[in-house]
């Protein structure tokens, strides 16, 4: 028999059982690299809490069970923060309702309008009180969205009314009236939306509600002057980053492809900056320039839209000043009502670092309750068994359990209430 011929037939055989193992590999390459993505091996978890020892937060926890329960995110992608975020980002929510409610205008000083939409309780309140919630969305947001949408309908159905800013310059169908749009941390509008409803309903009593950015909003419009906190029964903010001059810096950053949201949001803010072009640049503009708009076509990072553009709506001299004055970091504080912050641990748009500024606060406040659930990315939050999502999420859910909570606490509370535990902190955790 030739040489050759008997290599041919020994190597042979031992092609296929070669092929196979590649195959297993690139197989089980695949499998680590979707668990890793997926974050499939991460388990699931109550909040970690960190909250003083006082009558009302013991209450609270008692009688809010969701805050100390485990948030269970869909199996088979919801530990995911990035497909939190992006299903958040591009659906909005699932299955979202239609409340039906009646959009109201209100003229600014300097010539802007400004709109929110109001809509009335579809049940009593289970306190028998008139309760209003006054909602602030996140960038660029408004009304239509359908997380808002979610959240004002299940709202409704708990007996409350909700009134929700339209960011200025947000809705594609409501022209500016002023070379002038919503800013990060300007509260003006909120604050003539709150003053319509305290004029308009007496009795009623507030909720406060923000959401990302409009979380600093609130939150800053509740420290800028202590009367704002009056009939203010509590502030709910969820995934805000507190101080945007230590967020820019990370902003920067690949990690948790953070400079890729950026650039995302960036573009946003750039389309609808855009669409109100001819009153932003126009002939009635004094702030804006030509070279604005030329800078404005190649920024490719919100912190390029802020220096050139949206500092300059209410006058500051840099980047650095207009960050320091519109966060709320300072002014956060100056808050005595019941606050709830809840943020995520893997929001890819909030950076870890940041979040010792709510955690710090807690620690130091009594009337202060910081929540960091594992999971939930940026607004997400979805619940679900193994796939799909279920329309209403922890969020929501979270929301309305601690102001219904707050208000039968202030329907009920025992007539001494006992403070002295009150420099006590906790975490609470249970893994």
């Amino acid at each position: 028999m030739n040489p050759h011929e008997s290599e041919v037939y020994t190597v042979a055989p031992e092609m296929p059982a070669m092929f196979d193992g590649m195959k297993l590999a690139a197989v089980a390459t695949v499998l680590y690299v979707i668990v890793r993505c997926l974050n499939l091996k991460s388990p699931t978890a109550p909040p970690d809490l960190t909250y003083q020892d006082t009558a009302l937060n013991l209450f609270l926890l008692k009688s809010c069970p969701i805050l100390t329960k485990e948030y269970i995110p869909p199996l088979l992608w919801g530990k995911s923060g990035h497909l939190q975020t992006a299903l958040y980002g591009k659906l909005g929510r699932v299955s979202a309702p239609h409340p039906f409610g009646l959009r109201k205008y209100l003229p600014m000083q300097d010539g802007a309008t400004a709109t929110f939409d109001l809509f009335e309780p579809l049940a009593g309140h289970q306190s028998g009180e008139d309760v209003t919630m006054v909602i602030c969305p996140g960038i660029g947001n408004h009304s239509e969205k359908h997380y808002i949408r979610t959240f004002v309908d299940y709202s409704q159905k708990q007996g409350y009314r909700c009134a929700v800013l339209n960011h200025l310059g947000a809705l594609p169908n409501i022209e500016l009236t002023s070379p002038r749009m919503f800013t990060y941390g300007c509260t003006w509008e909120f604050a003539a939306m709150v003053g319509f409803i305290k004029k308009t309903y007496p009795q009623t009593k507030l909720i406060v509600v923000g959401f990302s950015l409009g979380g600093n909003i609130v939150c800053k419009f509740l420290g800028e002057n202590r009367t704002n906190q009056e009939r203010v029964l509590c502030c709910v903010s969820v995934c805000q980053g507190y101080s945007a001059l230590r967020a820019q810096e990370t902003f920067l950053q690949w990690d948790q492809c953070r400079r890729f949201y950026n650039f995302l949001m960036a573009d946003n803010m750039k389309k609808i900056i855009l669409s109100h072009r001819s009153v932003l640049f126009g002939v009635g503009s004094t702030k804006m320039v030509d070279t604005d708009l030329s800078r404005l076509y190649t920024a490719t990072s919100l912190m390029q839209i802020d220096d050139n553009i949206m500092r300059k709506f209410h006058g500051h001299n840099s980047l650095k000043e207009y960050y320091e004055k519109e966060s709320c970091v300072h002014f956060i504080h100056n808050i005595n009502v019941p606050l709830l912050l809840v943020n995520s641990g893997d929001d890819p748009l909030v950076h870890n670092s940041l979040l010792t500024i709510p955690r710090t606060l807690a620690e130091k406040k009594e009337n202060v309750i910081f929540a960091l659930t594992l999971h939930g990315g940026h607004l997400g939050f979805f619940e679900g068994a193994v796939l799909f999502p279920q329309p209403l999420t922890w969020m929501d859910k979270v929301i309305v359990g601690y102001s219904n909570t707050i208000c039968q606490w202030e329907k009920q509370k025992p007539p001494c209430q006992s403070q002295e535990g009150g420099k006590k902190f906790y975490f609470w955790k249970k893994y």
